[in-house]
């Protein structure tokens, strides 16, 4: 490990090759490159400190960039054990941007990465997944008082923060930056569709057609992933828990079941619920001899990794992060990443374009928590729609599409009521 002041990576000498990643990613940002180009004139977060907890991939590096450019200083971390690009990490570093992050993190690393950057003392908090501000709230609230606001990336992370409101535990205002449209209808679908897969292809290199594919849960996540299945050949079986997304998976095509009836029946199985244990030890045990195991929610509870290994009697690993689990019925499961991100983990998670419009959000709510510095309450908060709007003409522009406008009758038709049949 490589050590400085205000970095620790895995490889400092990574920077170079770092670079050109970051180059190639910005050639795909245009809109979140629009926005650096604003805040390099007006300095919208001059004098704030940036905490981050991120997954340290070559997108977050040029979100860094932009959030620097608007006068901001900002310390980063990764959010995922697994999910850190070396090189990347190594080129921020070089770059003078704290950063506390590699490949393969132990679970003392991880909090310790996660101290160093609330060592900061951070005036806004960037998360996926809710581990930041989990960790102040808990153990570091004397720093809540300096704290204008936060954003949260995730599904998962806004879960946990509405359950902190529910507890009355909230003690600032964090953006929902994942309820933007332009973030989970777009990265979350989009992204974690292509990149699930991108992940398990090249960990097995298996092929999807006439595989039959269970998919468990049906947000945009799992709405993303079972579409692609779908287009590659695959048999898609979902399961749910709640009845309005088993109707809509039902109506997409899908069989939908319990997973006690689709564990005998599926040649991979993908969690993307947020939740906890949705493959049991006893659904492992029914499943096929080879039958692939992976996760695209954030955290590593959605599989009983834990119990894999307690009803297994061997395990191998025959490439990295690819863990084959011999069972005491002698079938094979194969788990991909250890339970974590297979997307991240495996590949290299969204492609830079999706992530272009998720970080234009991330960017422009942490401008609009600093123009709103004390007066929102300590809750969830949704940006205005407004943004959404601005960030999907920007991304519409780099690509150079045009689209209509609403003339003056049309703008009054709509803001009218009297005119009917």
């Amino acid at each position: 490990m490589d050590k400085g002041e205000n970095y620790e990576v895995r490889d400092i000498s990574l920077a170079a090759q770092g670079k050109m990643k970051l180059d190639m990613a910005e050639m795909e940002m245009g809109a979140l490159l629009k926005i650096r180009e604003r805040f390099e004139k007006e300095k919208p977060l001059k004098g704030i400190t940036i905490g981050m907890a991120l997954h340290v991939t070559k997108e977050t590096a040029i979100l860094v960039r932009t959030l620097r450019a608007g006068g901001a200083e900002v310390a980063i971390t990764g959010c995922n054990p697994l999910s850190t690009q070396d090189d990347v990490a190594a080129a921020l570093a070089e770059e003078g941007v704290k950063v506390w992050a590699y490949k393969g993190e132990s679970t003392e690393d991880y909090y310790r990465y996660l101290g160093y950057v609330i060592d900061q003392k951070p005036n806004i908090t960037i998360d996926d997944g809710c581990d930041l501000v989990s960790e102040i709230h808990s153990k570091h609230p004397e720093l809540i008082k300096d704290i204008i606001g936060g954003c949260e990336e995730t599904t998962t992370g806004i879960i946990r923060l509405k359950a902190m409101v529910k507890d009355n535990a909230l003690k600032y205002p964090i953006i929902a930056v994942n309820d933007n449209k332009t973030k989970h209808l777009l990265d979350n679908y989009i992204g974690t569709g292509e990149s699930t897969w991108d992940g398990i292809k090249r960990g097995t290199n298996v092929l999807v057609a006439g595989k039959t594919v269970v998919v468990a849960g049906y947000g945009s996540c799992g709405k993303g992933v079972s579409l692609r299945a779908k287009g590659m050949g695959g048999k898609v079986i979902v399961t749910e828990v709640d009845p309005f997304r088993a109707l809509q998976a039902f109506y997409d095509g899908y069989q939908v079941m319990p997973m006690d009836e689709a564990a005998e029946k599926g040649d991979i199985f993908i969690t993307v619920t947020g939740n906890k244990h949705v493959i049991k030890k006893r659904h492992m045990e029914k499943m096929k001899d080879g039958a692939i195991v992976c996760n695209s929610g954030h955290f590593d509870i959605e599989i009983d990794y834990k119990g894999l290994g307690e009803i297994s009697k061997s395990k191998r690993e025959i490439r990295p992060f690819v863990e084959e689990f011999t069972l005491k019925n002698s079938n094979r499961i194969i788990c991909l990443a250890q339970g974590r991100l297979v997307n991240l983990s495996l590949a290299e998670g969204h492609p830079s374009t999706v992530m272009d419009t998720s970080f234009c959000g991330q960017a422009l709510a942490c401008e609009y928590i600093a123009k709103n510095r004390g007066r929102m309450k300590a809750d969830v908060i949704e940006l205005p729609e407004s943004i959404d709007h601005d960030i999907s003409l920007l991304k519409l522009a780099t690509y150079g599409v045009k689209i209509d406008e609403l003339d003056g009758e049309q703008k009054k038709y709509l803001d009218s009521w009297q005119e009917g049949t």
